[in-house]
């Protein structure tokens, strides 16, 4: 009987530090108990036969696929590319049906968590000669949908599911600490905006960069990881005015991680402490980097008022979803009050453990 490959990846909530990590600085985030799942049959041809069973999509990619141009986005190939170089190489087809409960361009992360279960699988059908660990698989993923399509972004993503549950990642080097703390329950709301992550992201890591650049130039000793929220009228004297907002909301951002790292050290971290620090981080996103539509900041005020200790746009900006920390056990009433502010779906999610992979007869 043929073999079948299992693989799964869960999506994540950035909790702090949203827009940080592509400026190197430090970011917490945790992975949820929403799941994209792989499952893949030997199908005895040269071709993966793919099926997108939430999207109705259907897909065919040729084991020796040498395409030298690749589609912006197209993940799947990117892997395949990336993987050839530490020895996976594919040498049978397989019949491969995705399907999953991640909100799609939604902030979640489901298009990482795609790419990350797609090199679980190809790691365990063609095998490599490396030690694979959860790091290797980030950075691997890194490089597929960051390094090689010329994006924006950082490596939070990869890493926070990865590795799974919540951690604090030092993304200048990607090494990460695991926090295993209770922290209160988490609400997610949807909002139904798609999100323009390549745009928006190019846009702020451009501007924030410019600004860094120009600070440097007066202060040459100025480094951002550094930056303290009370020097700020300081640097802000060499900015650009195009650019004093997006400098800012890094600094205080980076500020407020930092801030919250301190309060999940604690034996006990405080949810009201570090709701309210969701809370500032929130208002930074939404004011300096301005990616929190109407909709967004009327689905945040509903669930403040309905008794959450803080909550924050989740992602790229522009759209997507939310997030609730609350530590009342009133999620349902925080779901509901997210929905009659206009979220198209809400529920209450757990921090899970990272990607995985297995094989069942």
């Amino acid at each position: 009987m043929s073999e079948i490959i299992l693989s799964q990846a869960p999506g994540r909530i950035c909790l702090f530090g949203d827009h940080q990590d592509y400026l190197e600085l430090p970011i917490i985030a945790c992975a949820i108990d929403r799941r994209l799942h792989i499952k893949a049959t030997p199908n005895g041809t040269n071709q993966f036969l793919i099926q997108m069973l939430d999207l109705n999509q259907k897909e065919t990619i040729a084991l020796d696929s040498t395409t030298a141009v690749i589609e912006k986005g197209d993940f799947l190939r990117t892997a395949l590319k990336v993987l050839r170089r530490f020895g996976c190489i594919p040498t049978q087809g397989y019949d491969i049906e995705i399907q999953g409960n991640i909100p799609i361009n939604a902030g979640l992360s489901s298009s990482t968590a795609l790419t990350i279960a797609w090199i679980h699988f190809l790691i365990e059908a063609f095998g490599t000669a490396k030690a694979i660990t959860a790091s290797w698989i980030a950075q691997r993923a890194y490089e597929t949908e960051v390094l090689e399509q010329g994006s924006s972004g950082g490596s939070m993503d990869q890493y926070a599911i990865a590795v799974g549950k919540m951690i604090h990642l030092n993304t200048a080097d990607n090494s990460f600490v695991r926090i295993a703390k209770p922290i209160g329950q988490l609400v997610v709301g949807v909002s139904g905006i798609a999100k323009d992550t390549f745009g928006t992201l190019a846009y702020l890591k451009d501007h924030a960069l410019k600004a860094i650049a120009q600070v440097k130039k007066v202060f040459p000793e100025f480094e951002i990881a550094e930056a303290k929220s009370i020097d700020l009228h300081r640097y802000l004297n060499c900015v650009d005015y195009e650019l004093k907002a997006v400098f800012t909301a890094a600094v205080i951002n980076h500020s407020i991680t930092k801030q919250a790292k301190i309060e999940l050290d604690k034996s006990n971290p405080d949810p009201i402490v570090l709701g309210d620090l969701m809370n500032q981080h929130h208002e930074q996103l939404r004011l300096n980097l301005k990616i929190s539509p109407p909709k967004i900041n009327a689905m945040i005020e509903a669930v403040i008022e309905a008794g959450a200790c803080g909550a924050k746009i989740v992602g790229s900006g522009g759209g997507g979803c939310i997030v609730a920390l609350t530590n009342k056990n009133n999620t349902e009433e925080l779901i509901s009050a997210m929905k009659k502010a206009g979220a198209i779906d809400a529920f209450e999610v757990t921090q899970s453990n990272g990607s995985s992979v297995n094989t069942s007869a």
